[in-house]
């Protein structure tokens, strides 16, 4: 399984980000459950959301809705947007999927966001 993440790496304040994870050895359609997490520096790892395999989403309460979490099923690609980023969004951003629901977990490398202006 191999997961990769990529992004603009600068967003200004404000804007919307918008992130890929382009999927290869897994499928977002069968794979059980497939999440965006991330990390800032300096802090412990926060679970923004997830997509199941059957298209339900769910999300962390405490991005106040700025997130929205999306997949292409041809393309076997899981997409993250955040809109109205702050400074505090900046982080390491990952995806993550368990494959099984007692799988520990395959992680992509990561992409950086830097929200500054």
């Amino acid at each position: 399984v191999q997961l990769q993440e990529s992004g603009p790496g600068l967003v200004q304040p404000s804007q919307t980000l918008s992130l890929t994870c382009t999927v290869s050895g897994a499928s977002i359609t069968t794979d059980y459950y497939w999440s965006w997490i991330r990390q800032p520096p300096g802090k412990g790892l926060e679970w923004m959301g997830a997509i199941g395999y059957t298209g339900s989403v769910y999300y962390n309460p405490s991005l106040k809705r700025r997130a929205s979490i999306s997949r292409d099923n041809p393309k076997n690609t899981l997409y993250l947007q955040m809109n109205n980023l702050n400074p505090e969004d900046t982080a390491v951003y990952y995806c993550n999927v368990k494959r099984y629901p007692s799988d520990n977990g395959y992680w992509g490398q990561g992409t950086q966001v830097t929200v500054s202006s």
